[in-house]
């Protein structure tokens, strides 16, 4: 079966370390943050600027102030720092975020990322996407691998406006989780229960399968 948000989240957390900075986009990758393995030192940083985000907030913690990038309230970690976009972008264009992770439209087998416009549909812009892809050198996409309508999102070659180019290495789908490595997919897991020749049927751009690919497991 295919991975639900919460266990995408949860294998995303496995690429954390011990006193990492990483950057959670809109979508999926907010839900790391509950993930954090608890004997592990991680400060997670929020585009609009902060620093030490914590869980999502129960009933009794909730601040409608604080919030995190797509408008959700979050929590603060003790030792969080709260400063302006300004900064936040300066961490972010400095290459001081050991890890991001972001949601995208497609992906290809160079590397590129699509992830903030579809021609035709109203979109807010942007964001700090960009920026975020181009400032980090470790980054891991977390998307559905095809569209509703059975549409690949892993392609030879990206069809909608890029955010970034060449700047993907890492891909985590609700079927499996990749590598791009010399202009090709490469498979590493495979989701519970899910078909090698389901994910090279869904993949639309060149796919390498190793002799040692795993399943994940939870």
């Amino acid at each position: 079966m295919a991975l639900t948000r919460e266990q995408m989240a949860q294998r995303v957390a496995r690429e954390l370390k011990d006193g990492y900075y990483v950057n959670l986009g809109i979508g999926i990758p907010t839900l790391v943050a509950n993930y954090v393995p608890a004997d592990m030192d991680v400060m997670l940083q929020s585009e609009n600027g902060l620093l030490g985000m914590g869980e999502f907030p129960t009933e009794s913690t909730i601040d409608a102030d604080m919030i995190n990038a797509g408008k959700q309230t979050v929590t603060a970690r003790r030792g969080a720092s709260i400063f302006d976009s300004a900064q936040s972008f300066a961490m972010i264009r400095g290459g001081h975020v050991d890890l991001t992770v972001l949601g995208a439209f497609e992906v290809d087998v160079e590397g590129n990322i699509a992830s903030w416009m579809i021609p035709g549909k109203l979109v807010k812009g942007m964001g700090g996407a960009m920026d975020l892809v181009a400032g980090a050198d470790n980054i891991i996409v977390t998307m559905t691998h095809a569209s509703k309508d059975g549409e690949s999102k892993l392609l030879s070659r990206c069809s909608l406006p890029l955010t970034g180019a060449g700047c993907i290495r890492k891909v985590l789908t609700d079927l499996a989780y990749l590598e791009i490595e010399n202009g090709a997919f490469i498979l590493r897991e495979t989701a519970p229960g899910v078909s090698v020749e389901e994910i090279i049927e869904k993949t639309a751009g060149k796919l390498i399968v190793p002799d040692d690919v795993k399943e994940m497991t939870f």
